[in-house]
């Protein structure tokens, strides 16, 4: 092999996943043979041998390794992802098949560290996490399509008590079940904030645009947005939010108003006030550590990441504001609805529907801001909803790396584009927008350092704020008064 011995033993002991295709190591003790980055127990440099590949691995005597896997590795599998996806649609089919994480171990058929680490990497949570949202999402889909008494919905979603189903709904949802149930044909609501909300910083994101045409926030804390109703008739909605310490009052007006409208008002506003987010264990790391990380968040605790609409809200927001600054971006976005909105009254526009932007010509696009190449995009990415070929309620159920690498296949999609989106659209915990000026600004001051940092710099300055480096990369840009 062209690698020396001493540089295999040290990318080995550093687990190195890019020397994954270069070489094997086997340990000669065991007779098993592994991945450079096989998180085993590191061996006695005097019991490795080396290999280039799985065949003089098994030629001499060895057997793979049931923790990295090698042989599926290098006939192109990815087993981790297997594992993980196929969990996670069992899960999301049947959460009451699950008592709790040590049968989510078992049928995974791989340690519970290991189990642990996969989660995170194709879902950006823990398996825990999985099976808890998995068991809300059941009970609430049912407790709106039943008249079955509310705790049928609770145990049939695979809880074993009834006070911790009414905690974690209400934590979660911000009402109680009975109130949800409520939401059938209201037009109005509370929702509650967590005691660790932070109003203050959160009024200051919603009102970075005042000559908005989309959402509007006044000085007595109230907040309006405009918004635009799922389903083949695209109706346009007003929302209207007081916001207070404790709670969010949310009333709506829309034409035609139909039984499911709060349900899917409920489920904006908790993405708006990026109550899909949960910053505590986040801040709990960054304090163990201390350093840097405390330092990085403690004049912000609580700060949450409010998300786009919708996708659709999102891949517009990403096109519009690639590549300019936050004040250019949101003029454009003015000018867009401008002339391409629906009016939801009191001087709101909604958006229109994302195919919509297939149809209206990229001169027209272009007329009304976008760059040539910028409206070029939108169109091609309004034609691939409109076809299918971007299926976005499959993207919403994907793994973390399918839906970067169907978002990377887009025209017009970067990295940054496509981790602006999970972030923002998606509620990704983990993402890094690799390109982001903002971003790598921040991170020079923050740490002082003599310039400011390339992707790769960047991707390593993020590193130990994993798992949370979205909410790490709300803070970085919060710190320049920049958040996007």
């Amino acid at each position: 092999m062209s690698l020396s011995r001493e540089l295999m033993l040290d990318r080995v002991q550093h687990r190195d996943p890019a020397y994954d295709q270069r070489f094997l190591f086997g340990v000669l003790t065991t007779g098993i043979y592994c991945r450079p980055s096989c998180g085993a127990r590191r061996p006695k440099p005097e019991n490795v041998a080396f290999f280039e590949n799985v065949a003089a691995a098994r030629a001499a005597g060895l057997r793979p390794c049931k923790r990295c896997q090698p042989d599926a590795f290098h006939d192109g599998r990815d087993v981790d992802r297997e594992v993980a996806e196929e969990l996670y649609a069992r899960v999301q089919e049947d959460p009451a098949a699950f008592h709790g994480v040590a049968d989510l171990v078992r049928t995974s058929g791989v340690g519970s560290s290991k189990l642990g680490a996969i989660c995170r990497r194709y879902y950006h949570h823990s398996p825990a996490e999985i099976l808890a949202a998995a068991r809300l999402d059941k009970a609430r889909r049912e407790i709106l399509e039943s008249t079955q008494p509310i705790s049928n919905a609770a145990f049939d979603a695979g809880y074993e008590s009834l006070s911790v189903f009414n905690d974690h709904f209400r934590r979660r949802l911000g009402l109680t079940p009975r109130a949800y149930r409520g939401l059938l044909g209201a037009t109005e609501f509370v929702v509650e904030l967590p005691r660790w909300y932070p109003l203050e910083l959160l009024e200051r994101y919603l009102g970075r645009d005042p000559q908005s045409l989309g959402e509007r926030l006044q000085d007595n804390g109230e907040y309006t947005f405009a918004t635009a109703l799922r389903g083949s008739d695209h109706r346009p909605a007003r929302v209207a939010l007081k916001l207070a310490e404790k709670q969010a009052q949310v009333s709506f007006a829309t034409p035609q108003p139909q039984a499911l409208d709060a349900t899917e008002i409920h489920r904006q506003v908790l993405a708006r006030l990026g109550l899909v987010f949960d910053p505590q264990p986040f801040e709990r790391q960054m304090f163990r550590r201390d350093g840097d990380g405390a330092r990085l968040v403690k004049n912000r605790r609580g700060l949450v990441i409010p998300q786009a609409g919708d996708i659709p809200d999102g891949l517009l927001w990403v096109i519009v504001g690639q590549q300019v600054s936050l004040a250019s971006a949101f003029s454009i976005r003015r000018r867009l609805l401008q002339s391409f909105g629906h009016d939801a009254g009191d001087g709101l526009m909604a958006p229109p529907p994302f195919a919509d932007f297939a149809n209206v010509g990229e001169q027209a696009l272009a007329g009304a801001g976008l760059s040539r190449p910028k409206a070029s995009y939108l169109a091609g990415l309004a034609r691939a909803v409109a076809s299918g070929d971007l299926d976005l309620e499959n993207l919403a159920q994907a793994s973390a790396p399918e839906v970067e690498k169907t978002l990377l296949a887009q025209r017009g999609l970067g990295p940054w584009s496509a981790h602006y989106v999970m972030m923002r659209s998606l509620a990704f915990q983990d993402c890094v927008p690799v390109g982001d000026v903002a971003l790598a600004k921040s991170l020079q001051t923050f740490l002082g350092l003599d310039e400011r940092p390339d992707n790769d710099a960047t991707r390593r300055l993020m590193a130990p704020f994993a798992p949370y480096r979205s909410l790490a990369t709300f803070h970085f840009w919060h710190r320049l008064g920049d958040a996007q």
